[in-house]
């Protein structure tokens, strides 16, 4: 006896519904992993992610070939919502509040990223693609100064580099890790150091 076949909307809705499971468990997976990263472990093992994921640990690496795509991940998820951060418009009109501004983006967008850059970082040099998101993050940063910087600033090439290691994801992370800084008072030392810096600009 020949069973008739499934009809094609059937089909499509089985189909449908197999990549939206897919898709929302890999979002759990992702979504575990920035917890556990947060909440302070920088590297969580899979059994750690399934257990906070609440799946199977075979789940985990059918949605991801091993940890290092998994960091990718976080990474670019990350990556993504910092774009928003860094990238806000400088508003102000004043060369001093526009480098204050300058500051605040900085201090905001490294304090975000904190944790989950540390985990990565540690990652980092056994990953081509995470070295790679460590670079498009010192780009971009790089062109955001370009942009925004008075003009004579940008010119002396002296100046312009010593600003760029100021305010730089590692100098944040030296002064909040290694100094011991509240976030407050980190972004208050870039704030303090990048005035001295161009105070030989004109206003």
């Amino acid at each position: 006896m020949r069973l008739n076949p499934k009809p094609k909307t059937l089909m499509a809705d089985e189909t449908d519904g197999r990549r939206r499971r897919t898709v929302e468990s890999r979002a759990r997976i992702v979504a575990a992993m920035l917890q556990l990263v947060h909440d302070g472990d920088v590297t969580p093992s899979a059994e750690m992610v399934a257990t906070r994921a609440s799946i199977g640990l075979r789940s985990v690496f059918r949605h991801f070939k091993d940890m290092g795509s998994l960091y990718q991940e976080m990474s670019a998820v990350i990556e993504a919502e910092l774009a928003t951060i860094i990238d806000h418009p400088i508003t102000a009109n004043l060369q001093s509040q526009r480098l204050a501004q300058i500051v605040e983006r900085r201090a905001a967008a490294f304090e975000k990223m904190f944790p989950y850059k540390r985990a990565g970082d540690l990652q980092r040099h056994r990953s081509a693609a995470l070295d790679a998101g460590h670079a498009r993050l010192n780009a971009r940063a790089r062109a955001i100064l370009l942009e925004e910087l008075p003009a004579e600033a940008v010119a002396d090439d002296l100046l312009f580099e010593a600003v760029d290691m100021l305010l730089s994801w590692e100098i944040w992370s030296r002064l909040r890790r290694n100094q011991g800084l509240s976030p407050q008072q980190a972004q208050d030392v870039l704030g303090a150091t990048l005035h001295r810096l161009m105070a030989g600009l004109p206003k």
